[in-house]
């Protein structure tokens, strides 16, 4: 399988670095092909320009890789921290340039827009891992988990994929390096679940 990893913590020291260095390690000795990308490292801009929102227009050098790259992956991982219940605004402009209109959805003939789209991402799975600071019960009474239904409705479920896993670490701050240890156990467990190695039952 090819997968496509996206990571977005501008700190390199971060869990978010680990994690995404553990996912990689992972992927390759289950025998897949991965596509890596560290945005803050890429420098990846995230404005959206206007001349950028036609479907014919050409499309930035790094812009296109990017969008060729999440149309052909099989599977995609997602890594970021929960900053205001949102995704860092590097990863919300990849989403904005990235998943465009005839790379990840399109709407059918005759709809101008305000309709159901057509989901057009090939990957049969999508895996988001989040850090946070905030404690799980507080996160779920309080602010209701808004990064679930960004992720799992408003964007993979929008591009056509279906299989949606999403597992929070934290808190981050107040971690012990046993903790973090084990989460990183944790994570490479759960990307095997999600992308097993091709062939296994």
């Amino acid at each position: 399988m090819l997968i496509s990893i996206i990571l977005s913590n501008p700190s390199p020291e971060s869990f978010n670095h680990a994690l995404a260095k553990e996912t990689r390690e992972c992927l390759l000795k289950l025998g897949h092909k991965v596509h890596f990308h560290d945005l803050y490292q890429e420098h990846f801009d995230p404005i959206l320009l206007d001349l950028e929102q036609g479907r014919k227009t050409v499309l930035p050098p790094l812009v296109k890789k990017h969008c060729d790259e999440i149309a052909a992956a099989d599977g995609i991982v997602i890594i970021h921290p929960n900053w205001w219940g949102q995704p860092p605004a590097i990863m919300k402009g990849w989403v904005d340039r990235v998943l465009r209109p005839g790379t990840a959805y399109e709407f059918l003939e005759g709809d101008g827009g305000e309709g159901i789209p057509k989901g057009l991402l090939k990957a049969k799975a999508a895996l988001v891992l989040n850090t946070t600071n905030t404690p799980l019960k507080r996160e779920m009474e309080v602010f209701g988990d808004p990064l679930e239904n960004l992720w799992k409705t408003c964007i993979f479920d929008f591009c056509g994929v279906r299989q949606f896993h999403r597992r929070v670490f934290g808190v981050i701050v107040t971690s012990t390096p046993d903790e973090r240890w084990q989460w990183l156990r944790e994570a490479s467990e759960l990307v095997a679940k999600v992308f097993p190695k091709e062939g296994a039952s």
